[in-house]
């Protein structure tokens, strides 16, 4: 009976030990697998970080590239805009300097006609003249004015504003002429009326009252409806 127990237990022992070096065994197998698990998660996670240093570097490389694209495309705008304000100013000055040269439509008198700016220019200049009172500048202006432009849409003007500086300068005899040659080259100015009346007053000054009395009534035969016409009908009566 104790030798079948002695076996027994021996047989429990080697089964033990057995038992134990399989467990062994498998806590081996398994450590292994763990050890070559992590391994592996190691060398993945080094390629991961390298993976993602690379997508970073490349990321900032982009950011850069990016950045040097907006600043191209910054210029590039600077430079159109450049450009096409470059294009306006040009125009611009084409514009202007062809508006210091090219005939324009100017107004006087109720008229309407063509007129160069420099022609427009010295005509105001010599109206400017006369309206200050300086008659002597405005007669030399209006009379370089007729000669530098004897067809010029102005003509009748001037003749009769070079009129007005005489008459205020006391050259009755060329004032009176003056008037005259626009009554009766332009009939139709809306100032005939008035360079008639205004040469009657010549006259009277020239103490040429035959001629004032002439003068006048043509006044009021050519233009009856005008206020001038009106002017001359008591001027008639003072003359008698």
């Amino acid at each position: 009976m104790l030798a079948f127990n002695a076996s027994a237990a021996l047989f429990e022992d080697d089964d033990a030990r057995r038992a134990i070096l399989d467990l062994r065994q498998k806590v081996d197998a398994s450590q292994l697998r763990t050890t070559e698990e992590l391994r592996r998660g190691n060398e993945e996670n080094v390629q991961l970080r390298r993976s993602l240093l690379d997508l970073s570097n490349q990321i900032e490389s982009l950011r850069s590239e990016m950045a040097v694209l907006r600043g191209q495309n910054e210029q590039l705008t600077r430079g159109v805009a450049d450009v096409r304000r470059l294009q306006k100013d040009v125009a611009q000055g084409v514009e202007e300097r062809l508006r210091k040269i090219e005939p324009g439509k100017v107004s006087m008198d109720g008229r309407e006609f063509e007129a160069e700016p420099a022609e427009k220019q010295e005509f105001e200049a010599a109206l400017a003249n006369l309206r200050k009172g300086d008659f002597a500048a405005a007669q030399a202006a209006y009379t370089a004015f007729l000669k530098r432009y004897p067809q010029s849409g102005y003509k009748s003007a001037s003749l009769f504003w070079l009129a007005n500086a005489q008459y205020a300068l006391r050259d009755y005899k060329t004032a009176a002429g003056n008037f005259h040659m626009l009554a009766t080259s332009d009939p139709q100015h809306p100032r005939a009326p008035e360079a008639l009346l205004s040469m009657a007053n010549c006259q009277v000054e020239l103490k040429d009252t035959k001629a004032a009395r002439k003068t006048l009534e043509e006044l009021i035969t050519s233009f009856p409806q005008s206020e001038a016409a009106s002017a001359a009908k008591e001027r008639l009566v003072k003359l008698k």
